[in-house]
């Protein structure tokens, strides 16, 4: 009995620990700073930034647009799996934006708000040598 109890232990335990490491890598591929383009967004609301990160262990999000220094924080902020949504509010109203990764380097979604939705394409920034060792 022992024999067979000590090795099914043993390869629950590494099956459990792959499964959970695995799970960590593909939650982190939505952090960072990514560049997105809205081409059907209204003047203004085309292109940005949007930075995904961890605060005390919680997602975080914040959004800017291009030629605006301003970073608006995203609101009731989910990030599981391959999927980050999250709320802004803009102009007064709240848009809904929703997230999915493609790979590592690209996201693909939509900002759905009381006139629509518009399509979002999103591409990971690398940050510069000199940027990380700041």
């Amino acid at each position: 009995m022992k024999k067979i109890l000590y090795p099914l232990i043993i390869i629950s335990l590494f099956t459990i620990s792959a499964v959970a490491q695995q799970g960590n890598k593909q939650n982190g591929k939505f952090f960072g700073t990514w560049k997105f383009d809205a081409p059907y967004a209204p003047e203004g609301y085309q292109s940005g930034t949007i930075v995904v990160a961890a605060e005390e262990k919680k997602p975080v999000a914040t959004m800017s647009f291009t030629g605006n220094e301003y970073k608006i924080p995203g609101e009731k902020v989910i990030a599981n799996n391959d999927s980050v949504n999250f709320s802004i509010y803009l102009e007064g109203q709240d848009i809904k934006v929703l997230l999915k990764v493609e790979n590592e380097s690209k996201m693909s979604g939509k900002a759905v708000y009381s006139e629509g939705e518009v399509p979002l394409i999103l591409t990971k920034v690398v940050a510069t040598e000199s940027e990380v060792r700041k």
